[in-house]
């Protein structure tokens, strides 16, 4: 019975959202509804009134704090997305013909770059800007974005790998490489279905170019595995998709002088932030003094949140710049920002909230543990599936990981299979299922500022579930029924 209510939350938010009849945020609410209605149905017989009333002071301030990081971007984002369009509307910016290795670009290395350096969806962000640049738009402009999120093992400078790490027991670099283990099989699946998108995109992919972009992604996957085992997992795969940018552009476009001046000057505020973003996470002076300057962490297991170290304080910054240079209205943007961006922060407190509450009430670990005893040994083939959810609820890996790796490395431990395994299919499922959390999935739909719903996002993008989970069952029955050796 008790397993049963713990249930019940996600069960209300997974069936609500595949009715495709409300949108991520009514599924948000009812779930954090009922979360707190479980969360009291189970503590009131031993604790009373004052048992769930300590749970929830403890829990939902926790919560919102963890959301305040991520909304903190969401909104910081979407100002600067508006920002960059009054600058592409005073004709800062040239558009381009949808050509297949463009797009490959934009999605695989562009848009995950972005992500790997900011995090937060930052990178879909940058990616529809791109897209829109290339003359998509739509629900293929929006699909195709979701490949920002492809290798958000890395994003946030790792941010969600490293939390993994600690509550597994690993160091970071551990649990990278085998991450970037698994991304391997991940990726494959994922060309395979970004060819279809790119086809309904009317982006049709010959066979040669199918081969470029196979080996351009074996080259990225090798770089983001090799760089794990001898860097710090904060930049490994920052660092191989900066170095593939650059080689893809040399490359593709051949530019000369005038060419780099006329790319700079197109993509200056893009460049801008990466610069600042870089220069404040990889020049150790900088980041040693803007870190810790005026930071707040008001709880030892969540990170602590430095304004002038947060990407949104340079997201902010440099819109402003853009805005000054175009000598446009500030007040009209930030007002447009706040109507785009008010759904999906919404959308984000509920999701968190409901975690938070998942873990401290001790629902979580309730599940787990009639897993266990339910299944046996075989057990661990539900980590794909817990991982996904988390993932999927929580928008990003720290929370996801904070949620759930301490419950699945003790799972695995108790079954006699490798822990260090488990912990990076939780790690790289939990990660890659972020692209289609409510959170991100709302944010995309606001940015589009289209008649486009959530509900016809999930219709088409669906599939992009099935390469992280596929490969995470695979893995785990490997470990399960492979001869020792």
């Amino acid at each position: 019975m008790t397993t049963t209510l713990a249930l019940v939350p996600l069960l209300i938010v997974l069936g609500l959202l595949a009715s495709g009849r409300v949108g991520a945020l009514t599924a948000g609410l009812a779930g954090l509804a009922a979360t707190l209605a479980v969360s009291a149905t189970l503590l009131w017989p031993g604790g009373g009134a004052a048992a769930v009333a300590l749970l929830w002071s403890r829990e939902v301030p926790a919560g919102m704090w963890l959301a305040w990081q991520v909304i903190a971007i969401i909104a910081s984002g979407m100002f600067f997305h508006r920002c960059t369009l009054v600058r592409h509307a005073a004709g800062g910016t040239e558009m381009h013909d949808a050509t297949p290795r463009r797009l490959w670009s934009v999605c695989f290395l562009l848009a995950p770059f972005a992500e790997a350096v900011t995090g937060f969806g930052v990178g879909y962000i940058i990616a529809l800007a791109a897209l829109r640049r290339l003359g998509l738009g739509g629900i293929p402009m929006l699909v195709l974005g979701l490949y920002s999120q492809t290798l958000v093992p890395w994003g946030a400078l790792a941010i969600g790998t490293t939390v993994g790490a600690t509550l597994a027991g690993l160091t970071p670099n551990q649990l990278g490489l085998g991450s970037a283990l698994l991304q391997v099989p991940i990726h494959v699946l994922y060309l395979l279905l970004y060819w279809r998108f790119a086809r309904q995109a009317g982006v049709p992919v010959s066979a040669a170019q199918r081969l470029d972009d196979a080996a351009w992604t074996a080259l990225l996957l090798a770089l983001v595995w090799l760089a794990n085992g001898h860097t710090d997992v904060e930049i490994a795969g920052a660092a191989p998709l900066a170095a593939l940018l650059a080689l893809r552009f040399w490359r593709d476009e051949r530019p000369g002088i005038a060419g780099l001046r006329a790319a700079l000057h197109r993509n200056a505020p893009y460049v801008a932030l990466t610069v600042a973003l870089c220069a404040t996470r990889l020049v150790p002076p900088l980041r040693d003094l803007l870190r810790p300057l005026w930071a707040l962490k008001p709880y030892d297991n969540q990170p602590a949140f430095a304004p002038f170290y947060a990407p949104g304080f340079w997201l902010v910054s440099i819109g402003l710049a853009v805005l000054l240079l175009a000598r446009a209205r500030i007040g009209r943007i930030a007002a447009e920002t706040a109507r785009g961006a008010w759904r999906s922060c919404a959308v984000t407190l509920a999701f968190v909230v409901m975690a938070e509450l998942y873990v401290g009430s001790g629902m979580a670990q309730q599940i787990a543990e009639a897993l266990r005893a339910a299944a046996g040994r075989a057990a661990v083939l539900g980590v794909p599936l817990f991982a996904g959810t988390g993932g999927f609820l929580t928008g990003g890996g720290a929370a996801g990981n904070a949620m759930l790796m301490p419950m699945v490395t003790a799972l695995a431990r108790a079954v006699a299979v490798d822990p260090s395994w488990i912990a990076a299919v939780q790690n790289s499922v939990c990660t890659n299922l972020t692209m289609l959390s409510p959170i991100r999935v709302s944010m995309g739909v606001a940015l589009a500022a289209q008649a486009v719903s959530d509900a016809e996002l999930y219709r088409r993008a669906w599939p992009l579930a099935l390469p992280p989970l596929l490969v995470g069952v695979a893995a785990i029955v490997v470990l399960l029924y492979a001869p020792a050796s």
